[in-house]
């Protein structure tokens, strides 16, 4: 070989060894970091403990937010705790998130505490819990169903601007925000409100064990207080976590020192130091390494919508 040959691959040789040290260094500090998300949460996915979910903000029925609850349903969870702060979301979304609670509360015992607000799609959300608590001044109910569009045609005659269409029939598009809504088109949407308002109202019905005329007091679109929502039966007791965890233990014989833990929806196409190190760590051969991060993953995970919307959302006056 040729000399350049030889210091070319001497380069290589000295490259590839410095990719392989940073690649064990950054693998054993992965591990470091796993280790004590271990340590600092006292918990793998195989200790019993009451897993705690939170439900806030905007629920939009997200793939990670149904997966990790499927996540939950595998563990070695001993119940699961509902913390629920939301004024709702799409119509769909809470759907899924009601459908997907009822399958681990098949399996897990659940409760739900209601923090500040469950209206619309967050109530949907508590009544998949076997028992639900709430604050005095909590904000409970909010059941129905609402569509929003602005109406700008005004703004656009008034400024000089015609939106032009060619559709495939009077409905299509309807209602676009930019002409006035044709009586065509809101019954259309009226029809959508008052199906899925019929569904919202039957699972109410049939969660909470309500005959028409008590179905009727409840189910205007208002929410309540949590003393209101109690004499309602809205809600099934007053009080917060610790209430909660007090009714798992005399009621469905979970271990009273029972650590609760967080579990987080991980969120899809973010760094996730854990995540790369277990590849780090499967990449040098150290599978069960890598195992260990995937588990604590599961654990240390980072937490608008279109269409029908159960949320309860305050009319600002004109």
């Amino acid at each position: 070989m040729t000399a350049d040959t030889i210091i070319d691959r001497r380069r290589l040789r000295r490259s590839l060894t410095l990719w392989r040290v940073l690649a064990v260094l950054a693998a054993m500090i992965a591990v470091g970091v796993g280790a004590y998300a271990f340590m600092r949460r006292g918990v793998a996915t195989g200790a019993n403990h009451i897993a705690r979910v939170t439900i806030s903000g905007f629920i939009s029925g997200d793939r990670q937010t149904l997966r990790m609850l499927d996540d939950i349903e595998k563990s070695a969870a001993s119940a699961v705790i509902l913390t629920i702060d939301s004024p709702g979301g799409t119509a769909a979304g809470a759907e899924a998130l009601h459908d997907k609670l009822r399958e681990l509360a098949a399996k897990k015992p659940t409760v739900a505490v209601v923090q500040t607000i469950a209206a619309s799609g967050g109530y949907i959300a508590a009544i998949a819990a076997d028992r639900i608590f709430a604050r005095q001044n909590s904000f409970v109910g909010s059941i129905g169903v609402i569509i929003q569009y602005p109406d700008v045609s005004k703004l656009l005659d008034t400024v000089g601007v015609k939106v032009e269409e060619v559709k495939s029939s009077p409905l299509k598009a309807a209602p676009s925000g930019t002409s006035p809504t044709s009586p065509e088109a809101r019954a259309a949407l009226q029809s959508l409100i008052s199906d899925s308002y019929a569904w919202f109202k039957d699972l109410v019905r049939e969660r909470r064990g309500y005959d028409d005329a008590a179905l009727a007091v409840v189910s205007d679109g208002r929410v309540f207080t949590g003393r209101q929502a109690l004499a309602n039966r809205l809600v099934d007791s007053l009080g917060g976590e610790k209430d909660a965890i007090d009714w798992l233990v005399a009621n469905r014989n979970i271990d009273k020192d029972l650590r609760v833990r967080d579990w987080r929806p991980r969120r899809e196409g973010a760094f996730d130091f854990l995540t790369t190190g277990a590849r780090l760590l499967r990449f040098v051969g150290l599978d069960g390494a890598a195992a260990l991060l995937d588990q604590a993953g599961l654990y240390a995970g980072p937490s608008a919508g279109g269409g029908l919307l159960a949320l309860w959302r305050p009319a600002v006056e004109q």
